[in-house]
């Protein structure tokens, strides 16, 4: 028996022995981990596919985020990006800031800086376009922890009290670390997989004040009138779309039409005051808007958009690059496109 099973195997190999040491190339190539990110230009998101809001206003353009590639490190890749112009290729080590860090504590992050700039997105547009939104509940977010310790704070926990006393704000948990000494520990009580639980934290001393070693974000729900809805994928993360979803959303709220039926791509932050942040992958952004035939690129202004010219320049890109400072800025630009 074992006799037959190897005669046949030997006759296998024998027949297929080209196409099995392709397939364990393939494998090698594809599969083989290699210390290294490869960056690309990546694409655009149409905004009007993620924003819902009742009865709005329609355009005959669109108005698109701007996104990067960023590819894992393996012997496919790593060629790639050794050939094509428009790949950059970094090290993990230069990466990553903190090797204790899972990718779920980074995905956490990624998805509530995603959430922080669309809500400040939301109150910005509806105050901008005087509609009515109004503050309905605060949520507090651990994004980062400094020192793990096992009964100690995680990254996702929301902060609920702090030695018993309820938190209203981010002010309610550093308040109560400055009457403590250094190297007390403090009760705290979280929200942690939908339970209540009560964990430690450890009081240190900052440069200027008392911490504890975490950083934490508010995340805001809004009662507007009309409702808005916003239909984010799970892997769609980060700050750098504030600017043009703050667009989208008062475009869509306000009478006329800021795309004047144009593709318009556009990267940065957006703060509560409706100021521009500068953002990175500027490059890699703006290729993904070529990509796309955009025919305006928005940008926030000083370093970026001197990437962006230079960027520009070096491949004779055809499209128009407008600096940005703040939200009114860009709605005075977009609006005078039609006069």
């Amino acid at each position: 028996m074992l006799n037959k099973v190897y005669l046949r195997l030997k006759e296998f190999m024998k027949e297929y022995y080209k196409t099995i040491i392709f397939l364990i190339v393939c494998y090698f190539v594809f599969t083989f981990p290699l210390p290294y990110y490869i960056y690309a230009g990546g694409g655009t998101i149409d905004i009007n596919d993620r924003v819902e809001i009742n009865n709005s206003e329609t355009s005959s353009g669109s108005l698109n985020f701007a996104y990067v590639k960023e590819l894992e490190g393996n012997v496919a890749s790593f060629i790639l990006g050794n050939i094509i112009p428009s790949y950059d290729i970094e090290k993990k080590d230069n990466v990553s800031l903190n090797e204790d860090e899972s990718n779920e504590d980074i995905m956490f992050r990624n998805k509530i800086y995603l959430e922080n700039a669309n809500q400040t997105a939301i109150m910005l547009a509806y105050q901008k376009a005087e509609k009515k939104v109004s503050i309905k509940s605060k949520h507090f977010y651990v994004i980062y922890v400094e020192d793990k310790v096992e009964d100690g704070l995680r990254v996702g926990d929301e902060l609920l009290k702090v030695n018993g006393k309820d938190i209203e704000n981010v002010e309610d948990y550093t308040n109560e670390i400055q009457i403590h000494e250094a190297g007390e520990k403090i009760k705290v009580t979280v929200k942690r997989d939908d339970k209540e639980i009560d964990v430690k934290a450890t009081v240190k001393e900052g440069e200027d004040y008392k911490v504890t070693g975490i950083s934490v974000s508010t995340i805001y729900e809004y009662k507007t009138n009309p409702k808005v809805k916003l239909n984010f994928k799970d892997s769609e993360g980060g700050p750098s779309g504030g600017l043009m979803l703050t667009l989208a959303i008062y475009d869509k709220l306000t009478k006329g039409d800021l795309t004047n039926g144009l593709t318009i791509v556009g990267t940065g932050t957006i703060s509560s005051d409706g100021t521009v942040g500068e953002i990175g992958g500027v490059k890699y952004k703006l290729n993904g808007a070529i990509k796309a035939d955009a025919d305006i690129f928005l940008v926030p202004k000083g370093d970026n958009y001197k990437e962006a010219l230079k960027e520009k320049e070096k491949h004779d890109y055809d499209i128009e690059i407008k600096a940005i400072g703040t939200f009114d800025e860009a709605v005075e630009y977009l609006e005078n496109l039609k006069k």
